[in-house]
């Protein structure tokens, strides 16, 4: 470099310093953005694919136990609701 280039850049310098600032934390600040957007997208997938495994969990013990176990269930809990709810005899109660 001779002489006049040398001359000309030292005024611009603390131009192109306060550029290179204010680029530097620009970049910064959007990689923190995108970093935030990343993790929150990344939470929102886990708590999806923790409903999903949980469904999944719940239809294979429906079909690991049967349907015909899970129709007995059913019928015994309409049975015992009907039980609970039928009119206690007059010999029960006087004991």
């Amino acid at each position: 470099m001779d002489q006049h280039t040398l001359a000309l850049l030292i005024p611009l310098a603390p131009f192109m310093i306060a550029g290179l600032a204010i680029w530097t934390r620009h970049s910064r600040r959007m990689a923190e953005i995108q970093a935030n957007a990343t993790a929150e997208r990344a939470a929102q997938y886990a708590t999806q694919n923790q409903a999903l495994e949980d469904r999944v969990r719940v239809l294979e013990r429906i079909v690991t136990d049967g349907g015909y176990d899970v129709a007995l269930q059913i019928e015994a809990l309409r049975d015992a609701s009907r039980i609970e709810s039928a009119p206690t005899p007059v010999s029960d109660k006087l004991q």
